[in-house]
């Protein structure tokens, strides 16, 4: 059938018969065929329904979101949109309206609403360890297309026809999180199920969410739980998260191993760190974390904490501190009275430090490498003047931002231009107002033009892309040297640093001269 428009275009019909049995189609085709004379043959056949559906002709298909844009629903169903949008974690979602599917114009949005929905659930899962479960409903279509492991677990070969799953290794907050990636393309992370997520999106091979879990722990890394991070990310076997977590472990080797953290990892990670080379921390730090990480072990044992079980579960990773690279204060005031070593190893590590005929010891006794430092310098030249660089309590501070992920442990200042003198520096490292790191100390400058390093007591953290305010506030020698040719921007290894000028500087220092000239960081 041809139908024209109100304009006199052509526009394609399609007619659909509806209750037309077989045999009343070819009478009807019989009939068209003799016209208008044959009306009176066919007067016996059954009364024919039929509708006309009119469909305009496209060039380009489009997607229903195209075609749909999607806009704030009208007053009168906004109550109801909000309350279907809503996805419910309490595994009580319920479609009271009848044609909830007019709600939404995509699939997306309609497949979304049975999130955590019991309409139409073919599956349910009961998720968690036994006393902690929660049953969880399921479509298996829509897993099968998220997962391949869903896929062969209601469709594959081996397939069973289960009405309930048991996942008792599962956490449901994390499986929860999981079914909202499959059902509505959503990731919804929080910093205490992550861990949890990327086990149950490993499990169940979801990649991008398992990808989306290590963005997330890549971005949230620090000190207080790179240990822990190290030790999951050997388990799910991501090489680049463990690269990180090294990389902060290194740096802020002191922090690390004094974190809470530090205790919760397993034996064998625990080896490694000690075992490491660039490991940036003090022996006796080291030891002292190692002693806690064992009275811990001994509670998970349920074994009581003393001397002898604490060195029983630290074993042979004992061996692994290099006792005999302590400062030998803090050999005699720390590990020699600890009870931790027999006392034969005490003596014999006494002699090690006095003696000119060394023993032989079972414990390591070369110096860990520890990182070396970078410095980026800013100037390039250096001067004085009979009137500057003066100090009288005023701030030189200069902005700073980073193209990688760096750890400052401190600056290098310019010393006195009239001979030797002794400063009191007192450095601070802010982002956007927020102290990050600060300390007081002295530095002793011989007169010449060189810089001298004052560290904060710890690295600080640098992300990429941020600006970072660095200060100080120096006492001493009236007059000193100060930078000038100052550059915007500096390549340090593969370290690209970017200056611009503080509004916290109230001593002339900024990007053309002045104080602050090298930055000293770990890479």
């Amino acid at each position: 059938i041809l139908m024209v428009d109100e304009k006199g275009k052509n526009m394609k019909c399609l007619t659909f018969f509806l209750m037309l049995p077989e045999t009343v189609k070819n009478r009807s085709k019989k009939s068209s065929k003799k016209g208008n004379s044959s009306s009176g043959s066919n007067s016996k056949l059954p009364p024919v329904c039929y509708e006309i559906i009119t469909l305009k002709t496209k060039k380009k298909k489009k997607m229903a979101a195209d075609i749909f844009p999607r806009k704030k629903p009208a007053n009168t169903n906004t109550t109801a949109v909000q309350q279907y949008h809503q996805q419910n974690l309490n595994n009580n979602n319920t479609i009271p309206a009848p044609n909830w599917q007019g709600l939404y114009p995509t699939i997306r949005e309609r497949n979304a609403v049975m999130f955590n929905n019991d309409l139409m659930a073919d599956v349910h899962f009961v998720v968690g360890p036994p006393g902690g479960t929660q049953r969880l409903p399921g479509h298996k279509y829509v897993l099968a297309v998220g997962s391949s492991v869903f896929h062969a677990m209601f469709y594959g070969e081996l397939a069973e026809d289960k009405d309930e799953i048991r996942i008792p290794d599962v956490e449901p907050a994390a499986f929860l999180a999981m079914l909202k990636y499959i059902y509505c393309d959503e990731i919804d992370l929080a910093a205490d199920t992550v861990l949890a997520t990327l086990y149950a999106a490993k499990k169940y091979i979801v990649p991008h969410l398992a990808r989306a879990c290590v963005n997330f722990l890549e971005t949230s890394l620090s000190a207080k739980n790179a240990c822990v991070l190290l030790s999951q990310s050997c388990l799910f076997e991501e090489p680049d998260l463990t690269q990180r977590c090294w990389e902060v472990i290194d740096a802020q080797a002191e922090l690390a191993l004094k974190s809470e953290g530090f205790c919760d990892i397993d034996f064998q990670t625990l080896e490694s760190i000690l075992r490491r080379e660039t490991l940036n921390a003090k022996e006796i730090v080291v030891f002292e974390a190692a002693l806690n990480w064992a009275e811990v072990e001994c509670q998970r044992q349920e074994l009581t904490a003393t001397i002898e079980n604490k060195r029983k579960v630290l074993g042979k990773a004992l061996y692994l501190i290099r006792i005999p690279t302590m400062a030998l204060d803090d050999f005699a005031n720390g590990a020699a009275q600890s009870g931790i070593l027999t006392l034969n190893e005490t003596n014999d590590i006494f002699l090690w430090y006095t003696a000119a005929k060394k023993p032989e010891l079972q414990f390591v006794s070369k110096p860990r490498k520890g990182l070396v430092p970078q410095r980026c310098h800013r100037f390039q030249s250096c001067a004085y003047r009979s009137n500057q660089w003066r100090y009288r309590g005023r701030c030189d501070s200069i902005q700073f931002a980073v193209d990688k992920r760096v750890f400052i442990a401190g600056f290098g200042l310019y010393g006195s231009s009239c001979g030797s003198a002794e400063y009191s520096a007192k450095i601070e490292l802010k982002r956007q107002g927020v102290i990050l790191g600060q300390n007081l100390s002295k530095y002793f400058s011989d007169g010449s033009s060189n810089t001298f390093p004052v560290w904060f007591e710890y690295p600080v953290q640098i992300e990429p892309d941020t600006f970072y305010t660095a200060s100080v506030i120096l006492d001493g020698n009236e007059l000193s040297y100060f930078g000038q040719e100052g550059m915007t921007e500096v390549q340090c290894g593969k370290v690209t640093v970017q200056f611009q000028c503080s509004s916290d500087s109230t001593n002339g220092t900024g990007v053309q001269g002045g104080q602050i000239p090298e930055l000293i960081f770990y890479a």
